[in-house]
């Protein structure tokens, strides 16, 4: 039978550290001697085996814990990236979060690269900007009240990663348009009936009125010559249509209709002589 050499001094030493600190670990909870050894002097004079001078290192320090991927905060891909206001009219920019957690959702204008909202709270002085968001929903949802032409463009809605998390929404603001179909030129005949139709879209409520004009004079709908009316019916889309019976040569020339909330839309009418 082999003779075990004696370990060298100062590995013995160490081997003895170990093993004061594993016996006062004992008290702590680990039961009974290291596998394989009886007595102090057989840690001494034994070479140990891999598994058990594995048993006598230090265990290395776990690693600090990370997230799974799936846990972090990420944008609902099917929110609008594109939304439509109605001048005069409020917009909401919606963002939805997942898994938001701890981070912050703040919005920002790209147009001066502008912090409007950062959570609840509100970063400019333009009082129109407020984010809203109820603890029920994912949604952070940026009002803009009153919006104007200059409010149009691109909004970033963000979250407060490292890095930064971005979601891009376009806003388009529309102004109530008038216009008359069939322009710029229309041809009738002599001793038909012009028949102008004029519509005004994008706007946030009826006009309060629509005029019509010829050659710049508001249209006298009881004047001398009678067979003119006016039609009008108001909606979403508001139509507006003058009537002209028995058209005559002095009814040609440049009609104008001008509605209250919108600008002056104009067409040429030209009487033909049959």
């Amino acid at each position: 039978m082999p003779i075990a050499h004696p370990l060298p001094l100062c590995v013995a030493w160490l081997l003895l550290l170990v093993v004061i600190v594993m016996s006062d670990m004992t008290n702590g909870g680990v039961q009974g001697p290291i596998e394989g050894y009886n007595s102090l002097d057989d840690l001494l004079t034994t070479t140990p085996t891999p598994g058990q001078a594995a048993m006598l290192l230090p265990t290395a320090p776990t690693a600090a814990y990370t997230h799974p991927k799936w846990m972090e905060p990420y944008f609902d891909p099917s929110t609008p990236r594109n939304v439509t206001a109605l001048m005069g009219k409020s917009a909401y920019l919606s963002c939805r979060v997942r898994n938001l957690a701890n981070k912050t959702v703040s919005w920002i204008r790209h147009r001066d690269i502008h912090i409007l909202t950062v959570g609840s709270y509100t970063y400019t002085s333009d009082q129109r900007f407020q984010a809203t968001h109820h603890q029920d929903t994912e949604d952070w949802t940026l009002q803009i009240k009153w919006a104007q032409k200059r409010d149009a463009g691109m909004y970033e809605c963000q979250i407060s990663t490292q890095p930064v998390r971005s979601y891009f929404v376009r806003l388009n603001v529309v102004v109530p348009t008038a216009t008359i179909l069939g322009g710029p030129d229309l041809h009738v005949d002599k001793g038909s009936t012009i028949n102008l139709t004029c519509t005004v879209k994008f706007s946030p409520e009826p006009p309060a009125y629509i005029f019509w004009y010829h050659h710049e004079e508001v249209i006298n709908y009881d004047s001398s010559r009678g067979g003119v009316s006016v039609i009008t019916e108001k909606g979403d889309v508001t139509t507006s249509f003058l009537l002209i019976q028995n058209a005559d040569l002095a009814d040609s020339g440049k009609y104008s209709c001008a509605p209250s909330n919108a600008d002056v839309a104009s067409v040429r009418v030209h009487v033909l002589n049959g």
